[in-house]
């Protein structure tokens, strides 16, 4: 990237002037905006330099940061894909007594604005009637939420400077009545920054089969065929395939889309990411298959790992309603899928400089 950033200011014959250039707070921000660096500001000030410190002043007293909602311990948040089931799994909590589960925090409908959430609601959304209920009378959000969030900085390590964004998942879980539960489908690879900054939630990912996740993607499987090119795919992308990928492009290089020949590649490379990310951060990993085939036994195991004792199991289960399974044979053989996903992990394991990486379970 530096050099395609110095040929690309050589082209304009400005390269006389770079040095001058550098120091001009514009240019430093563009190369921020570039490379995507996240800023860290603290590299020589821990938060063991700052509780050591005793005060010179008796009235300036001392601060205890235990009570900070950030370390509050019944939060709950789910980390998912798209289409993997996170609705379903929102929904379940959403019956459960006790709980106040709020759908999708960063959703660019801004679930907290009655003026722009609108009344559409996805059919493939079973027994949903709405997603904004929780957020009713929280307008307060909007001081603090991001569109950026839905499409910038998706990989954030633990020490990332982002207080807007802390402060609005804290105000999320203090206004909520009894236990707070947060459904997210963009904080896969942003959950060291969670973990770091709310070190006492539970963290609980859900995951699917890539090859039935994908076909949902597309939602009608032949609209984008497994011989179109790359290129083509833009007209087919519902689910941010190709906005994740140009902005952890500049982490993960595999990501750039001149590098890969067809849309199930980008799909499996974020997949992947996803997933080994999800594994690494949660409290507990559940596959949308086995809340399918065992709906009493991973539900029962699932809150009893949460300490949720009063909930209906028969009505839990109603809220299941059973997709159509196989979607994927009909698009394409497992030859077709077995090599792409084996180019997908043949790139990441070179990248990483490793002989193998965990597959599916």
């Amino acid at each position: 990237m530096i050099s395609q950033f110095i040929s690309a200011l050589a082209k304009k014959s400005v390269l006389h002037s770079l040095g001058r250039m550098m120091e001009s707070i514009a240019v430093q921000d563009l190369l921020n905006e570039t490379f995507r660096q996240p800023r860290r500001g603290h590299a020589h000030l821990s938060s063991v330099d700052l509780q050591s410190a005793i005060p010179p002043y008796t009235e300036l007293g001392t601060y205890d940061l235990n009570g900070r909602t950030s370390r509050r311990g019944d939060a709950i948040f789910i980390t998912a894909r798209f289409r993997s089931g996170s609705t379903l799994l929102w929904n379940l909590f959403r019956h459960v007594d006790g709980v106040t589960a709020y759908y999708e925090p960063f959703n660019e409908r801004r679930w907290f604005d009655p003026s722009s959430h609108g009344d559409r609601i996805d059919a493939t959304h079973k027994l949903v009637s709405d997603y904004w209920r929780e957020y009713e009378g929280l307008e307060r959000l909007g001081q603090y939420y991001r569109l950026e969030w839905i499409s910038k900085d998706l990989l954030m390590d633990r020490e990332v400077w982002e207080p807007k964004m802390q402060r609005y998942v804290e105000l999320l879980i203090e206004k909520a009545s009894g236990r707070p539960v947060l459904q997210f489908n963009r904080i896969d690879l942003r959950l060291p920054w969670f973990r770091h900054h709310f070190p006492n939630a539970k963290i609980i990912h859900l995951y699917r089969h890539p090859r039935e996740q994908w076909c949902s993607t597309l939602m009608d499987v032949t609209s984008y065929s497994k011989d179109a090119p790359m290129i083509e795919f833009e007209s087919h992308d519902k689910f941010y395939l190709r906005l994740w990928a140009h902005d952890l492009k500049y982490h993960f290089p595999f990501l750039d889309e001149s590098m890969i020949t067809h849309g199930y590649q980008l799909f499996y490379f974020l997949w992947k990411l996803s997933y080994v990310f999800g594994v690494k951060y949660s409290d507990y990993s559940l596959s949308y298959e086995s809340l399918l085939d065992e709906p009493d036994k991973q539900l029962t195991y699932l809150l009893s790992r949460l300490d949720i004792e009063n909930y209906d199991i028969d009505y839990l289960r109603s809220l299941i309603v059973e997709p159509s399974r196989g979607k994927w044979k009909t698009y394409a053989d497992d030859d077709w899928f077995s090599g792409h996903e084996t180019i997908c992990e043949t790139v990441m394991a070179d990248y990483l400089g490793v002989t193998k990486i965990c597959g599916m379970p």
